[in-house]
């Protein structure tokens, strides 16, 4: 049975009047389902097979009939809202896309070329999740901060293209062997593009029509907390940035520069958290944020994400228990995804 015939089917079944013979039917095309004796196109059997299960449960010809032309709907139209390829009739399908503000993650994804081995890199469920709701296939996601890769090897996997800017030549190195270790056949080297550079100084838009590329369709900002982690030696790191005003400059001028090239109406991400100096928070999340809000963006979302498997506290859970018990503080446990919108 492949979608036309299912269809068919359950237009048949829409014709009955009489509720046992419906849910009689409903039946047999579960059994066909679950036997995987389908050929369905662009759609999950599980997916079928949970709507299915809520047509049996219903108790009147009328819910039951409601169902069921919800499910043809879902099955022969398309609903989109220009930003993703997300079918809205079908939208219990994406029951893996997180729509709450608070995400608890125990773990990263450790899949293909996705390692752990480079300190400050962000967990790939990110850029996962927010490059299949705010893009659709062979749209343009900008990286300012790339370190190992992780964005863009998301991008290749979902069908994207990428631009991943990196200030360390090392680093670029780095994810530039990363991310051939998980292009496939598909993926075209021409879609990706790693630059080496200062995100705060490079001309973005130089660089995208050099490459031929009008504009880009969203963007990551995952900078160093400042300078919870060093990560070298060069002045112009944002890590060595030698107090809060100097960093939150720097990061305004990197927030410049992406407003530049990215569309009207799309959508930017700041992944970041906030850090303890001499005894006191410095909520830097919130500071950035109010730089990018000086900008022509406007908030969408505030997500906090846990923070479970750091590799700097992990190892020294009992040393932080005792420092934040003797310096009155509480440990942090969490981090910021804010999203923006360009206007």
């Amino acid at each position: 049975m492949g979608n036309r015939g299912l269809i068919e089917e359950l237009n048949r079944l829409l014709d009955l009047n009489d509720l046992e013979q419906i849910k009689c039917g409903v039946s047999g095309i579960r059994e066909i389902c679950g036997s995987g004796r389908t050929r369905l196109r662009k759609v999950k059997p599980q997916y079928i097979l949970r709507e299915l299960e809520q047509i049996t449960a219903a108790r009147t010809i009328d819910r039951t009939k409601y169902y069921l032309k919800r499910l043809v709907k879902s099955l022969s139209e398309e609903k989109y809202t220009g930003v993703n390829d997300l079918n809205l009739h079908r939208w219990k399908e994406y029951d893996d896309l997180l729509t709450d503000s608070l995400w608890l993650i125990d773990k990263r994804d450790k899949s293909g070329a996705h390692n752990a081995a480079y300190w400050g890199n962000f967990i790939p469920q990110i850029p996962n999740q927010f490059i299949r709701r705010y893009t659709k296939k062979n749209e343009w996601v900008l990286d300012t901060f790339l370190g190992s890769g992780t964005t863009l090897i998301e991008c290749i996997r979902l069908k994207r293209k990428g631009i991943g800017i990196e200030l360390q030549n090392h680093i670029t190195e780095l994810a530039k062997r990363n991310i051939m270790n998980d292009l496939d056949l598909q993926s075209s080297e021409s879609d990706l593009h790693i630059i080496t550079g200062d995100s705060s100084s490079l001309n973005f838009s130089e660089i995208l029509q050099k490459n031929n590329i009008p504009s880009v369709q969203f963007a990551f900002l995952h900078p160093p907390y400042w300078d919870i982690i060093k990560f070298s030696d060069d002045k112009r790191d944002l890590s060595n940035a030698s107090d809060v005003k100097e960093f939150l400059f720097k990061m305004g001028k990197i927030i410049d520069n992406v407003y530049k090239v990215l569309d009207p109406q799309r959508y930017m991400a700041l992944v970041i958290g906030d850090k303890y100096t001499g005894g006191e928070l410095v909520p830097l999340g919130f500071l950035v944020m109010q730089e990018v809000l000086r900008r022509k963006f406007s908030l969408i979302s505030i997500v906090v994400k846990n923070f479970e498997q750091t590799r700097g506290k992990h190892a020294q859970k009992e040393l932080w228990r005792y420092r934040a018990l003797k310096g009155g503080f509480y440990v942090f446990k969490h981090e910021y995804i804010f999203l923006f919108k360009k206007t």
